[in-house]
C-alpha cells in the first residue's frame, strides 16, 4: 500500500513540475494554451503518461503535441531534478479527451430535458379515452 502513496505522491510532483516547466522553460512558439490535467505512473515508477487538455482547434493540439514531443527531453531531465528518484519516469504526453466527453454528456442531458419538456407537454394536453371516472359509483 505504501508504493501506491508514494506512486500518487510522485505522480502529483510530476504534474507541478511539468506545468511549471512548461510555462516557464519551454520556449517553443509552437505551443498552445495547455493545460495539465493528470499523470499516471506504471507500478514501478518507469513511466508516465501525462495528460493535458489544448484551447483551440485541431490545428492548435497537432501544434503543441508536435512541440510536446520536442521538448519531452528537457522536461524529463526537470522532473529528474525536481523529484530526485533514483530512475526518472520517462514522459508520455497524451491528449485527454475530457472536454470532448463533457460536452457530449452535455448534449445528451440538454436533448433529454427537451424530451421531457415534451412528454410533459402532451401529458398536460392529453385527455381521457373514455370517461373521466371509469368506475362504477
Amino acid at each position: 500500500m505504501g508504493s501506491e502513496a508514494r506512486a500518487r505522491k510522485l505522480a502529483d510532483r510530476i504534474k507541478v513540475i511539468v506545468a511549471q516547466a512548461l510555462e516557464h522553460r519551454v520556449k517553443d512558439p509552437r505551443l498552445g494554451f495547455i493545460t495539465i490535467t493528470d499523470v499516471r505512473l506504471t507500478p514501478d515508477l518507469r513511466d508516465a503518461s501525462v495528460f493535458y487538455t489544448v484551447y483551440g482547434s485541431d490545428a492548435d493540439r497537432e501544434s503543441t503535441a508536435a512541440a510536446l514531443a520536442s521538448s519531452k527531453g528537457m522536461l524529463r531531465t526537470e522532473v529528474g531534478k525536481g523529484t530526485g528518484v533514483k530512475f526518472t519516469p520517462t514522459l508520455e504526453f497524451v491528449l485527454d479527451a475530457i472536454p470532448e466527453n463533457a460536452a457530449h454528456v452535455e448534449d445528451l442531458l440538454r436533448a433529454a430535458a427537451e424530451d421531457d419538456a415534451r412528454v410533459h407537454e402532451q401529458a398536460e394536453k392529453a385527455k381521457y379515452a373514455g370517461e373521466s371516472n371509469p368506475y362504477r359509483e
